[in-house]
């Protein structure tokens, strides 16, 4: 758990001066057919209280069974370097139409700076998808799976992400998770069994 949480602060301590070396390049503009149907709009709040809400219920859940919050600690540790790497192969300028983010805590991280380049893959739907595989309890997996699905669409509705940036979290987000499970329980590696209420 301490060495998990020492990893992932490093890793958050990083990031405002990789996000100011990412906003500084030139990247390339997609064309995103399925961006271009959906008018933007400005989502912000409704998507960082559903971010914000389950991650209390994360929290929450976590206290009785710290061993989700280990789990949780050292995949999002990952998650953030992965993300680093591909931010950086994959550079990208902001879709058409993009409404900036607004959230005043992860605004620490990002040094409290306008940030539009950090989009492959998708920050929050990672966030989100991971939250959702650490939960255990049925219903808090249908509340997590729905929430997944609820910002990756209010996302799109913002003209924050390309649609593959979103498409592609759950992607990259699911073999990290396995990866980490396998290394920290390498005798209990196998997918869990959702737990009743």
């Amino acid at each position: 758990m301490i060495a998990g949480s020492i990893f992932l602060v490093t890793m958050l301590t990083i990031l405002p001066y990789f996000f100011k070396t990412i906003e500084e390049r030139k990247g390339i503009q997609v064309s995103d057919w399925l961006l271009n149907q959906i008018p933007a709009h400005d989502m912000s709040t409704a998507i960082f209280t559903i971010i914000w809400g389950m991650a209390a219920l994360a929290f929450y859940r976590a206290i009785s069974k710290p061993s989700m919050y280990v789990t949780y600690v050292w995949t999002y540790a990952f998650i953030v370097l992965i993300r680093m790497i591909t931010i950086t192969c994959v550079q990208l300028d902001p879709p058409v139409g993009l409404i900036q983010l607004t959230d005043p805590l992860t605004g620490i991280f990002y040094g409290h700076a306008s940030i539009t380049k950090d989009l492959f893959f998708s920050g929050h739907t990672a966030t989100l998808f991971l939250i959702f595989l650490t939960l255990e309890k049925r219903w808090d997996k249908i509340i997590g799976i729905l929430a997944v699905i609820t910002v990756a669409f209010l996302l799109l509705v913002q003209h924050v992400h390309y649609s593959f940036d979103v498409i592609m979290a759950p992607v990259a987000v699911y073999p990290i998770y396995r990866l980490v499970v396998s290394l920290l329980s390498p005798n209990t590696a196998k997918t869990p069994v959702l737990a009743e209420e």
